[in-house]
This record gives C-alpha cells, structure tokens and sequence, in this order.
C-alpha cells in the first residue's frame, strides 16, 4: 500500500503544478461572488456558486477578475496554487466590466466600440418604479412623453425620437414597436445586471430600428443573486411600487431567479385646473422569471420568461369605464397584456456557436376618446453565431432571422377591397465581423449585415471601429456606420391614435437610413486622495428618408411623407465621474446637440429645428456615505434647455418654446448589517411642472370632442367667439412631466 500511496501523492502534486485555481469573495463581508468574470491565459470562466474557479493551464500569466458592482482586480500568478481574490465594492457606473457591445464578451476597455454601463447602485440613487423613468440621470438620454392625457413616452437619445433606440434584453431584440418602452416597465430592480447604452447606429449587428442607438437591460445571472430582495415604495401622491426578487434551485443543475413587480397608483390628481388627470392612473403587474443551467465546460444555457398586464386610464376627472368610447367624457384607456421568452444555448461542438432566440406577443385594447384600437403583435426572432478567435483576429458570424405579425382595427391592415389584411414580414440576415488586432495599442473592426425585406428589397449595413490605447487609462476610439428602420405608423406614433386627427400617408414609406461618425476618448485618473473618469464624445448622423409627420396643413390631419431632402443630428457630450476617499461620490454630464431637418421640396432647402429638442441638457449626481453610521444621501437631477413645441397654428397662445427646466431630487438612505435598507427623499422638489408660463396644456379641455369647432371648406378651424384662437382639442403639447414635488419613502431588504 506504501508505494501505492506515494504514487497518489506524486499525481496530486503533478496536477496542482498544473492548475490554477482560486476563490472570488467580497473584501468587506467574505461572502463568496458566484458569476463573476475570471480571465487567464486566454480562457474566460464564470466562478461557481461558491465562488470557485479552476484553470488547468501552467501558471506565469495575469488573472483579472471582473463582477459588476466591484472594482476589477489583476493578479499575477507566479505558482501554481489556490488564490483568494477578494474584491472591493465600487459604486462607478463607467467601471471597467464586461460589456457585450460588439455581441462579444469583452471587458469594456478592450472593446472598440464605446458602450455606457449602468448598475443598480447608480439608478437606487433617484428610485423609480420603472427604469423608463430611472434612464433621466443618464447624460444624452431622455425619457419623453408623447400625449398629457394617456403617458405614453418613448426614449430619446442624442435627441432622435423613441423609434430611432431599440431596446433589448439580454442581447434579444424583445421589445416591438407596438410595445413601445414596455421593455423599460416591470423590471425588478433587483433583477438587473446592468444596463449598456449605445449611441449611434448598430443595425450592422442588431438590425432594423437600431437606427439611434439601443439600450441593453442585462439581467442577473440567478447564480449572482441574493436568495431574497425586497423593495416597496410610496410617495405622497399615492403611489404605490412592490417588487420582489426569489432565488430557488430547480435539481444540482439548474438555478432559477424569481421577480414580481406592482405598481399602483389610483388615485385623480388635477393641479393645474383643466379638469383632465395630470398623470395617467395605472394598474401594472409584471412577473420575471428566469432560469440558468450549470453545464460541462461552462456552456452557457439559460430561459427567461416575463408576462406582464396593464390597465392606465387618463382624461376627464369623472372618466370611469362606463364612458369608454363614447363622446360625453373624454378618456384613453389602454389595457396590455404581454408575454415574453427570451433565451440563449451554446451549442455543444469544438467550435463556439451560440443560439440566441426570443418570442413575444403583445395584445393592447385600448380607447382613445371615440377611436377604438385593438391591436396583436407576435415577433418571433432567432440568431445563430460562431466565434473565432485567432492569434490576430477576433470572428463573429451569424445568420439571424425575424418574423413579425402584425394585426389592427385600422386601414393599416386593410387590402383594397377593404378586407382585413394583417401585415406579415420575414426579414433574414446574415453578419459577418471581424476584429484585427493591428499592433499591441491599436484595433480595428469591420463589419458588414446583408437583411432582405419583402417590400424594401436588399438592405446593406457596413461598419468599422477602430482604438488606440495610448496606455491603460487612456483610450480613443473612432466608430462609423449605417442604419436601417422599417416603419409602421400606427404602432409608434401616439399621435396617430388620439382620435383628434385623421392619418394621412401620401406614398408608399421608404425604409429611412442613417449615416453615423463619432470619435470618443476616455481617460482614467486616479491618486491616493481621488479617481476620475472623463469620457468625451462627438457625433454626426445624417439621415435619408426620414418620415416626419406634417401638423400644419391641416388642423384635423396628420401627414405622413418621406422627407424630400436629410436630416441631421450632430454635437458632443462629456461625462465625469469622480469619488474621493472621504467617502463623497458624483458624476456630471453636459450634452450638446443640434438636430435638424433641410426640406428641398420647394426647390429651395428649407432647414428647421427638430421640435421638443433641447439644443442643451445636463444630468448630475452627487453622493455622500457617513462610513460611522452608516447613512447615506444623494443629490441628483437633470437640466434641459429649451425646445421648440407643436403649436396647432400661428394664433395657439401657449408657448412657441419650453422654458430652460430642471427636475431634481434629494434621497438619504440609512443601511443596515442585516441588508435592510431605509431610503426617503423628495423628488422634484423644485415642483417644476410645463403649465407654467404658459395658459394651458391641453388644447380645448373643455371640449375634447370638437363639438363646438367650427370649419371652413377647406378644412382650416374657424375662429368663433366660444373658439377665439382656432383650436382643435390637442393633448400632444407635452415636454415635461406634469408631476410636481413630491415625497417618497421606501424599504429594501436583501437576504443572501
């Protein structure tokens, strides 16, 4: 047994020569990191649920360890052995973290591609009930709402409308265009990873409608999470938010992350005195739940699924159910039901093929005024990518395939026999991308999509990337490509729908294109007394056929045309982000922008400012822990210069333009040993609101059927003594909440 025993410790000893291995844990608590990103030797692993990784390449290269939330750490491992990597929590939101920008799993400072990372911690600093709202303190993004009486609002970014940012989760295309920012609405904080922003188009990977940009909401690895979080929050208006987060094993394998998110607020508020809602009331309930498989080599496997039902009314205060579509009380009630799968697998070959897939159908019943919508849409979409990694190049490849049903009341899905016809397309691709690494502080990255659309025809979007490390801290990058989107009115313009006007599309809509450049540079500072992040951007994107909707001609139509001439997005942003070691954290963001439309219509071109645009916008945050007792309080807020706003005509008293307005908000937190959480503030304490300086919002509030306007032969509104400035009921003079001050107070508690 002796020599049997030696031979045995021989063969251990021979293998822990070979291994690297270690434990990844909070500095603070000790409590182990399950999920976090380990790289080594050109291998990438996710720790286990312990916190263990295990590497069996020969020692004598650099581990670095990346956990979203945590300052990322680099050892050099001169021996083999078992390593404790313990991590120290950060509260930077431009951390240097995995991103996936390039739909490769890179760390952020590799990629060519400049990607904005935003955590939890960031958003806890102004909480709301959805990130719709939360995405206000992200510089160059703006939550916009369309209508005063029902809320719906899409996202701005670098002032381009809602239907230029495309939103996904976990990678996948799930949120459509009917769905507008529901993909925004129903996350439990909790549940999110974080949130990646790209600015500039990024159909050459994501396809139609990541024209503008997109916003990346990438949920928790269930092995990451807590066993239990819990958030409930109130404020003095009413309003009522509860969400719920659950960890639960399902078998040795399989780990699956619970959320349940409510958000109520019945409760009439009219401050401004026009006998309309200020903000819509709601009733939503979302449920999340999502699933990972533990599997051999680290393949990846994972299923998320996510339904989610609202019932939002606005309009007259004495609106019930009762008056739904009809014309003695004004009010626009929209019901949502949802359903969501979102899921990505790795395929089991030598070669790394990934399969990414998503299905969602959405069904909305709505009423607005006496127009009746009722609407379904199902998307199913699916992509299958292969990647190689070479001493010199880094390969993506993929062929991708979306299909889209699309079904309504209106003559949108109608064939000229006036049958109902709903809409069906098929839009397939294929990808191809290819990162060169040019020396050892330069790359490059080309790459080029192929989609074919049954009405458009073939559509090609190049791009190219290209970064210079000038050393670790500082980093310049140049991006340029192209955009597509294909259009459908009825799902994206809210204003298509209130009832008020009537829909004109002179000719068949060409898909519009966009045509971007930027160039971004990054710089890291850091002493013993301080760090600080800057990042400054600059940009130009001019568009081709874009569709812009006509107001003016006519008092009772909307029309619809492809614009005869460009458009133009161009300016720059700076974000700053600094701590010190006195425990005082803050960011500051300054964008400025100019998008405009040149009209050649006439012969002659015509340039305008693009309405509800702010040439000039800020957002900031400032925070600072006391480390003794353990409380916490954060400033935070944005500012907006002015827009120009849609006036019905030249005798329209209300304001041409808004005001320089600013929202901001003050929180303290008090934390707890045992993970509770005790938060309250003010939001909005300046109690901005857009009615003032201005007569009203809501165009003839008094009569929001048009009963007693009056029209000339040609369609024009006719000045009356009961109608002295020639209006037509209008709700779609919005800029700015209609929300003002008010207090909130919340509690979380997390349970690991």
């Amino acid at each position: 047994m002796k020599p049997l025993f030696i031979l045995m410790l021989l063969l251990q000893a021979f293998v822990l020569q070979a291994q690297v291995s270690g434990k990844v844990v909070d500095r603070q608590s000790g409590e182990p990191l399950a999920g976090a990103v380990v790289f080594y030797n050109n291998q990438q692993q996710l720790t286990t649920s312990q916190g263990v990784f295990n590497f069996k390449q020969a020692p004598g290269a650099f581990l670095i360890c990346s956990f979203t939330g945590f300052e990322t750490d680099t050892i050099h491992i001169t021996a083999a052995g078992f390593v404790v990597v313990q991590m120290k929590a950060s509260s930077k939101s431009l951390s240097d973290v995995v991103v996936t920008g390039t739909l490769k799993t890179v760390k952020r400072t590799e990629s060519p591609v400049p990607v904005e990372i935003y955590t939890p911690a960031f958003f806890k600093k102004n909480p709301s009930p959805a990130l719709f709202d939360a995405l206000q303190l992200v510089n160059g993004v703006r939550p916009q709402l369309n209508c005063n009486v029902c809320n719906t609002g899409d996202i701005h970014i670098n002032g381009l409308e809602g239907p230029y940012t495309m939103v996904l989760i976990d990678g996948m295309p799930i949120v459509s265009s009917l769905a507008s920012v529901y993909g925004l609405f129903g996350i439990p904080n909790a549940l999110v990873e974080r949130i990646e922003v790209v600015k500039g188009p990024a159909s050459s990977l994501y396809g139609s409608e990541a024209i503008g940009g997109l916003i990346n909401i990438i949920t928790k690895n269930p092995l990451k999470a807590p066993l239990l979080t819990a958030d409930v929050m109130t404020t003095s208006w009413q309003e009522i938010n509860t969400e719920l987060a659950i960890k639960y094993n399902m078998g040795k394998k399989a780990t699956a992350l619970l959320g349940v998110s409510y958000f109520n607020y019945t409760h009439p508020v009219d401050k401004n005195n026009d006998q309309f809602t200020d903000i819509t009331l709601q009733n939503r309930l979302a449920i999340f739940n999502k699933y990972s498989w533990q599997r051999q080599q680290n393949r990846l496997a994972s299923l998320a699924a996510r339904f989610i039902y609202e019932d939002r009314w606005g309009g007259e205060m004495r609106w019930n159910k009762q008056f739904y579509g009809g014309d003695s009380v004004y009010g626009e009630n929209i019901i949502t039901r949802r359903l969501e799968l979102v899921g990505n697998y790795q395929l089991p070959t030598k070669e790394k093929l990934m399969l990414g897939y998503s299905f969602n159908a959405h069904g909305q019943r709505s009423a607005y005024g006496t127009t009746i919508f009722n609407a379904n849409q199902y998307i199913g979409f699916a992509q299958l990518t292969w990647d190689k990694t070479t001493q010199q190049h880094d390969w993506l490849a993929g062929t991708v395939g979306r299909y889209t049903y699309y079904d309504d009341n209106t003559p949108a899905t109608q064939n000229t026999s006036l049958r109902n016809q709903p809409d069906k397309i098929l839009l397939p691709g294929i990808f191809l991308q290819d990162e060169i690494k040019l020396a050892a502080k330069q790359k490059l990255l080309l790459g080029i999509r192929y989609d074919h659309h049954k009405k458009h025809g073939a559509i090609i979007t190049p791009r190219a990337a290209y970064k210079y490390s000038f050393n670790s801290n500082t980093i310049l990058r140049f991006n340029a490509g192209t955009g597509f989107r294909t259009v459908n009115l009825f799902t994206e313009d809210h204003a298509a729908l209130t009832g008020a006007r009537t829909v004109v599309i002179k000719d068949a809509l060409k898909p519009e294109r966009s045509y971007n450049a930027n160039i971004n540079l990054l710089h890291k500072t850091n002493t013993k007394g301080m760090w600080l992040t800057t990042e400054f951007t600059a940009w130009y994107t001019h568009f081709t056929n874009r569709i812009l909707p006509d107001y003016t001609t006519n008092a009772n139509q909307i029309i619809y045309a492809n614009l005869k001439g460009y458009s133009i997005s161009k300016g720059a942003s700076i974000n700053a982000e600094f701590g010190f070691t006195n425990s005082l954290r803050g960011h500051l963001g300054i964008t400025a922008q100019d998008v405009s439309v040149t009209d050649k219509s006439s012969g002659k071109k015509i340039r305008t400012r693009q309405l509800l645009t702010e040439r000039l916008s800020s957002t900031w945050s400032l925070s600072y822990s006391f480390a003794k007792t353990n409380w916490v309080i954060d400033y935070t807020g944005a500012f907006y210069g002015k827009m120009l706003l849609p006036l019905l005509s030249a005798t329209d008293p209300r304001m041409p333009q808004s005001p320089v307005w600013s929202i901001q908000n003050i929180q303290l937190t008090k934390k707890f040993k045992n993970g509770m959480e005790a938060y309250g503030g003010v939001k909005n304490f300046l109690n901005f609101t857009p009615v003032k300086g201005s007569p009203f919002i809501i165009a003839r509030s008094n009569d929001p059927f048009d009963k007693q306007v009056q029209f000339n032969n040609s369609g024009q509104v006719i000045a009356t003594p009961q109608n002295p400035y020639a209006l037509t009921f209008d709700p779609n003079y919005v800029y700015a909440p209609n929300q003002g001050r008010r207090l909130f107070l919340g509690l979380r508690v997390t349970v690991k």
